[in-house]
């Protein structure tokens, strides 16, 4: 046997040894992925295959913050300029945290009753300031409600400010990169895998982060701060400014 058949045999061998485990694999990686259920990535195998080509772009650690750009003004953000202090530090591990489109919080997921009560809150806060707000489909998800800056000043899809998630109880919105440290700093979310910004900017903003499943009250009223922030940040006032 010539050196030249030996190795195109063996190399068959390989494959159909290495084809089993991978089929097997992509097979239970695309369950995951429909497990995460609807997003903004088509539930199909194309959007699989889409994700997971832009899963080798992900951020590789979502805690830590990204740097504030000289040239942005202003330097300091809504949090961190009146409004830290309401934000207590959430108490035990992160949650477990998977996808990219979708994005979904897999433990510690908010209660119905959480999911409910979060969404009545945005609604009064949209309800509250028709002049500023208002509420839609959203843009990102392509589902669900999304809450929306009618004059928006920053960069975000329509303006959209954040939208909740029925299935996990977290939400998606963007903050200015000072009041994103700090909801990283005090554990109450996370960035989302592609807030990386340049060439990446036309899936999400750099400052887009997952704020996780309020589970009390007081982590609520963290989360309605945090969404106030968010409000400064797209609309480029704050609520109190209208009053």
């Amino acid at each position: 046997m010539d050196f030249t058949k030996y190795t195109l045999i063996q190399s068959t061998y390989i494959l159909y040894a290495l084809v089993p485990p991978a089929l097997l694999f992509v097979y239970k990686d695309y369950a995951s992925f429909l497990e995460l259920g609807p997003g903004g990535t088509p539930s199909t195998f194309i959007g699989y295959l889409r994700v997971t080509l832009l899963r080798l772009f992900a951020l590789r650690n979502p805690y830590l913050p990204a740097p504030i750009p000289a040239a942005l003004r202003p330097q300091a953000g809504y949090l961190t300029l009146r409004h830290a202090k309401n934000l207590p530090k959430r108490l035990g591990a992160r949650p477990k945290v998977a996808g990219i489109a979708p994005h979904r919080q897999v433990t510690q997921k908010g209660t119905p009753a959480n999911y409910a009560e979060l969404s009545r809150s945005i609604k009064a806060l949209a309800n509250a300031n028709p002049s500023q707000l208002k509420l839609g489909t959203s843009c990102f998800e392509k589902h669900g409600t999304g809450l929306f800056s009618v004059s928006p000043i920053n960069y975000t899809c329509n303006g959209e400010i954040c939208h909740a998630h029925p299935s996990d109880g977290s939400l998606h919105l963007t903050l200015h990169p000072a009041d994103a440290c700090i909801v990283l700093e005090r554990c109450l979310g996370e960035r989302h895998p592609l807030a990386r910004g340049g060439w990446f900017t036309r899936f999400v903003p750099p400052g887009f982060i997952m704020v996780y499943a309020p589970r009390t009250m007081e982590e609520l009223e963290a989360v309605m701060e945090i969404i106030k922030a968010a409000v400064w940040w797209i609309a480029g006032q704050s609520l109190e400014d209208y009053e």
